[in-house]
């Protein structure tokens, strides 16, 4: 039985109809990419603006992947209330030192961090697994073995990697995780969001929610 709703991440935003589309359908985060090299990336002017325009419960996140400390902070000043998703192979001491919360990615790899690792990321408030190599982004639209995780994974669990509308449902059944991270899977082109895909993903999480309950 699954104690609470499943959240919902839509990350790789770039527009503002489409964190308006995530909104209304009652998504919990939009994750913005400051990773230049991504196709999804987005400069920290332009995510302010969006993140202006929308209603002060909805998490802002913002993505970063071995960034310079400076950054980070020019983000953080852009948009006040962003929470930080650490993706490269930042040290906790990194991580911590912005004294606000954090969601720390983890590609999986050959094996899973031990809880012991990961206590040292100590103002994380959860861990993202995600099918991408160890220090690297995600968005590659490519799932990995969720059984994995379903054995024992260690903290707040975050479910990302190759999720879409049809297989996020089983993907919640066999982790339970806390919430789960869309981005490649409800597009109709890299940073561009589909509405009826991402309405399908959102009514797909919600129907497995209620089966669980």
């Amino acid at each position: 039985m699954k104690e609470s709703k499943t959240r919902i991440k839509v990350c790789g935003i770039t527009r503002l109809q489409d964190a308006v589309c995530a909104e209304r359908l009652g998504v919990d985060a939009i994750g913005f990419v400051f990773v230049a090299a991504s196709k999804r990336a987005i400069s920290f002017e332009a995510a302010a603006d969006i993140s202006a325009k929308l209603p002060p419960y909805m998490v802002r996140v913002g993505l970063f992947l071995n960034a310079e400390r400076e950054a980070v902070l020019a983000a953080q000043a852009a948009i006040p209330s962003l929470m930080p998703q650490f993706h490269g192979t930042e040290s906790a001491e990194f991580c911590d030192s912005f004294n606000r919360p954090y969601v720390k990615a983890l590609g999986v790899g050959q094996s899973l961090p031990t809880e012991e690792a990961l206590s040292a990321f100590q103002h994380a408030q959860g861990f993202l697994f995600d099918s991408h190599a160890p220090g690297e982004l995600g968005g590659t639209g490519h799932a990995f073995d969720w059984q994995r995780l379903a054995e024992g994974a260690p903290g707040r669990l975050i479910l990302a990697g190759g999720l879409n509308p049809d297989n996020v449902a089983s993907a919640i059944n066999q982790v339970r995780p806390y919430a789960v991270d869309v981005s490649s899977g409800v597009e109709q082109d890299k940073g561009v969001k589909d509405p009826a895909k991402l309405e399908a993903f959102v009514h797909a999480v919600d129907a497995a929610d209620r089966s669980l309950s």
